[in-house]
């Protein structure tokens, strides 16, 4: 088969979920058929001319980070991402009965350079990875009638903004930021599910998010490939030696669920922690940390923001337990994985835990409320014994059940089963 890929982002190097997600279902689908990428490239991300892999088609600038891509890509094109201006987004806030989302993302570039792929090549698959990049179906159907489309919803949107306006309402600074959510939440509601209405199958990253679409009765075939982690890659260094007390979170820190977790974590629960262990460290490692982050490390001293990093591993190693205060969510959280490959214990909200198949006590400790979580800190912090039984605990359901390779077949089985629907189609046409 021939699929082509369309990311919002380009999946190398894989360092934070969109990226590592794209890039493992690429490398997934490369294995046994012929796959394209057209992708948008942030404007941060250093531009420069990728060399061309030998037999490959010719291949426009690109950044320089997709040379990790063309082993695996028959074809490798992006398009700058668009900027919008705070004007812009207004304007659409108030006036569009889309969702704020449905706009990130729009570019006459993108649907240029998508409509020339679909005129000159013929493609079994396109594959649309991420709700924002739904917008671009309708040429997909016009231009390529004969491809199947298959929709990856990395988090169910309509419900990720339900929980933050839940969240936000609780405090009167927070309620512009809940009525934003709630009306947003409604506009997603419809968007999602036109969106899976026009796909011929859905994939989404656990079972509660196929639940959650399921009861948007759009009729879609949904499958669930879930997020997982290399495990070769995630091996916590044995040669490392974790510093006394240290906790660790990472994620991209101006995505609004990373900023409440960090804000309700450094608010609420870390100062019962200190008034118990006041040697206790908190490390934020992740890119674009934003100005409410910053003011919470400059305001509580036991708190570091590390900001962007080459390689997240050294920081696992050296931590001495994860912390997932989680309060609004979808899809399912990648760092609780790499963590528990890592050998690293974890302290998580029930909600940031979810999508992964975990048990309270068993692979992880669970905490809803900013009293049992800073209590599960420190039980962990003080019992070496349980947290070397959760380490190895999470390191085995990682190796079982989310490795990479051994989930790689579920996306194969899903091709095949398009495949199978449009011969079966054809098949039909045929006879009538």
């Amino acid at each position: 088969m021939r699929i082509l890929f369309l990311t919002p982002q380009l999946p190398y190097p894989p360092r934070q979920g969109t990226q590592i997600r794209n890039y493992h279902l690429v490398q997934a689908a490369a294995g046994t058929h012929d796959v394209d990428l057209l992708s948008f490239v942030r404007p941060e991300e250093d531009m420069g001319s990728a060399p061309r892999r030998e037999g490959a088609c010719p291949l426009p600038p690109v950044d320089v980070a997709a040379n990790g891509l063309l082993s695996l890509c028959r074809r490798v094109e992006t398009v700058p991402a668009p900027c919008r201006s705070r004007w812009s987004r207004l304007r659409s806030l108030i006036t569009s009965v889309e969702p704020d989302l449905a706009h990130r993302l729009a570019s006459q570039g993108f649907a240029a350079a998508l409509t020339s792929l679909l005129q000159i090549e013929r493609y079994d698959v396109v594959q649309v990875e991420g709700l924002e990049m739904s917008r671009y179906i309708p040429i997909i159907r016009a231009l390529a009638p004969q491809a199947s489309i298959l929709f990856d919803d990395h988090n169910v949107e309509h419900l990720l903004q339900t929980r933050a306006a839940a969240v936000d309402s609780h405090r009167l600074s927070g309620w512009p930021r809940a009525a934003y959510s709630l009306v947003q939440s409604q506009k997603l509601r419809r968007y999602e599910a036109r969106a899976c209405q026009a796909s011929d199958a859905v994939l989404v990253v656990s079972e509660a998010d196929a639940r959650a679409l399921r009861d948007l009765r759009t009729g879609v075939s949904i499958h669930v490939v879930p997020n997982c982690v290399d495990v070769q890659y995630y091996q916590r260094d044995p040669m490392a030696t974790p510093q006394p007390a240290s906790l660790l979170f990472t994620g991209t820190m101006d995505y609004r669920p990373n900023v409440d977790a960090v804000a309700w974590f450094a608010t609420d629960v870390l100062p019962l922690i200190l008034a118990l262990r006041p040697d206790v460290r908190v490390r934020i490692v992740g890119r674009s940390p934003s100005a409410i982050v910053k003011r919470l490390a400059e305001k509580h001293p036991n708190l570091q923001v590390i900001g962007a990093v080459e390689d997240v591993r050294p920081y696992f190693s050296e931590s001495t337990l994860f912390v997932v205060p989680i309060r609004m969510a979808g899809g399912a959280r990648l760092k609780i994985l790499e963590s528990m490959a890592m050998g690293l214990p974890v302290v998580s909200t029930p909600m940031g835990a979810e999508g992964i198949e975990l048990a309270d006590g068993r692979e992880c400790l669970l905490a809803a409320g900013a009293d049992s979580f800073a209590t599960s800190v420190l039980q962990l912090l003080e019992d070496p014994a349980l947290r070397t039984r959760l380490a190895l605990a999470g390191r085995q359901i990682v190796e079982e059940r989310y490795d990479w390779n051994r989930v790689a077949p579920r996306l194969l089985g899903v091709y095949a089963g398009l495949a199978r629907d449009t011969g079966a189609h054809k098949d039909e046409t045929s006879v009538t």
